[in-house]
């Protein structure tokens, strides 16, 4: 049995009255602040073990009128009673010890208090879980309430000495359930609030160099609710992720291709424009940042440095290209196979551009609680892959031996037809591959019916986790109610200069 950790005091903990020594000033200041004295008249007098000496004598004649076999226990404010005989069967658990230890000053050790007057031990513990306790010793099986917390319920039997194994098996199997989906659900809680904790709090910035300045500026690019300036920003920082987008989506139309503004193209100085201020962005959040480390391994900041590096690598890759092509000639194969090489690389980097679309998460609760769910979801989502893996090959080699010896298939292999499979699984149905046997059509039936199975599975447990997420950075990251008498009143004060500037002040008072 673990140690005990330090409770917190009762709400009807034992109250001791008229037990302080006149002599010793110290007790009567702790008894003065003890308990308030306009409710001293309600308490009654409890005589416990701290004066056993002067009332021993009143004790013996108070255990003549209480069952001299029993146990008198007192949790947590409510009286019960158990016989002493019931409780030494299991001699281990606590009111068994103090059912057989026959040593007065080891039996004090097991509770909190000890009454002379009423014989009663009192334990400072929950009295909704006793029942369970006393119901245990008097029919050898442990109860397991359904409403009761886990947590709660595991330490209160570890006081008492009492093992989880003395329950039904079933009661047993289905407390365990509860109590392991307890423990997800405070560790995603916990996850949740690392993942929702902000860096600006005071202390973050407590002793660093220039703190106050770096809070300003972390706040003014992080915080959109810290003041209208950052919120100006996080619109900004949007505007420019969409357009930035929408310029790339452009660049690659032909009428548009032609377009120049001074020798360069109009989408290219669109892009020049976007970056210049990504950089800003991202280098701003750099040096404001209180813990470095934490801010290289963020998501959202890992995004708006994939965001902005093409633009820099592709500046790069162009110098080189051209001083090739200043030392390329005709019968060097080599450097024009490098070039080429080099073009590719080119094409790739560009198109790591479409990523800034991700930007957008640090401003979007749902792309951000989409994102949270995925991750607290893996498990789910990769068992599903691996479900429309066994799919995909299970039905390619069944529709495979099925329509591989009729003229002019395209089922010609196993993996020319995987490609059938997955879009017969997805549910998408191209139409450009079909069986032609009623036994190919067969095997398509169960292919589709499967899929329709497996798309539905994960809908439930993805849709629950993403509300459930969204709801919590909703919550989180909603702005602080404004102080009445603190409203900034834009209307009101824009009508009253408005009246100031048409009406003068003499007419006014008229």
């Amino acid at each position: 049995m673990r140690s005990q950790e330090k409770r917190r005091s009762s709400l009807s903990a034992n109250l001791k009255i008229g037990i302080c020594d006149p002599g010793d000033s110290k007790a009567i200041d702790n008894c003065d602040h003890s308990f308030p004295f306009a409710q001293a008249s309600i308490v009654k007098p409890w005589s416990s073990a701290h004066n056993i000496g002067t009332n021993f004598h009143d004790a013996g004649s108070a255990r003549g009128t209480n069952n001299s076999f029993g146990l008198n226990i007192n949790v947590g404010g409510k009286a019960f009673q158990i016989d002493s005989h019931i409780a030494a069967r299991y001699p281990i658990t606590r009111l068994g010890k103090l059912a057989t230890w026959a040593d007065p000053v080891k039996k004090l050790d097991l509770c909190d208090d000890f009454s002379v007057q009423r014989n009663e031990y009192f334990f400072d513990r929950d009295p909704m879980v006793f029942p369970c306790i006393l119901h245990f010793y008097h029919s050898g099986v442990l109860w397991i309430m359904d409403e009761l917390c886990p947590t709660n319920f595991v330490e209160e039997i570890e006081y008492w000495g009492i093992n989880l194994s003395y329950s039904e098996k079933c009661c047993r199997t289905l407390f365990m359930e509860h109590q392991d989906e307890l423990k997800e659900y405070l560790k995603i809680q916990k996850e949740l609030q690392v993942e929702l904790e902000p860096l600006d709090q005071a202390e973050h910035f407590e002793g660093q160099w220039m703190g106050e300045f770096r809070k300003k500026i972390w706040n003014l690019m992080e915080n959109p609710y810290s003041s209208i300036p950052a919120k100006i920003i996080a619109i900004m920082s949007s505007v420019f992720v969409l357009l930035s987008i929408v310029a790339m989506c452009l660049s690659t139309v032909k009428e548009l291709q032609d377009l120049n503004i001074n020798g360069k193209a109009c989408m290219e100085q669109v892009e020049i424009i976007c970056v210049i201020f990504f950089t800003a962005e991202y280098l701003l959040r750099l040096v404001a940042t209180a813990d470095l480390c934490k801010f290289l391994k963020t998501v959202l900041n890992v995004v708006d440095l994939v965001a902005i590096l093409p633009f820099y690598v592709q500046i790069i890759f162009e110098h080189f290209s051209e001083e090739a092509d200043i030392h390329l000639h005709h019968e060097d194969i080599e450097k024009m196979e490098r070039v080429g090489q080099l073009g590719k690389v080119l094409k790739i980097v560009r198109l790591m551009r479409i990523f800034r679309i991700l930007k957008l998460a640090r401003h979007s609760t749902g792309m951000r609680a989409f994102g949270f769910t995925i991750r607290q979801c893996y498990q789910q989502v990769c068992c599903l892959f691996l479900f429309i893996a066994m799919g995909v090959f299970s039905f390619s080699a069944l529709m495979h031996s099925v329509e591989h010896d009729v003229p002019g298939t395209n089922f010609t292999s196993i993996p020319v037809t995987w490609w059938w499979a997955a879009v017969s699984l997805s549910t998408v149905g191209y139409g450009d591959t079909v069986p032609d046997t009623p036994l190919g059509r067969v095997v398509a039936f169960l292919c589709i019916s499967f899929g329709i199975i497996l798309n539905g599975m994960p809908i439930s447990i993805l849709y629950n986790r993403f509300s459930d997420f969204y709801a919590k950075l909703k919550a989180q990251e909603s702005p602080p109610t404004v102080k009445s008498g603190t409203e900034i009143r834009f209307k009101a004060r824009a009508r009253k200069k408005i009246a100031e500037c048409c009406f003068p002040y003499s007419e006014r008072m008229r």
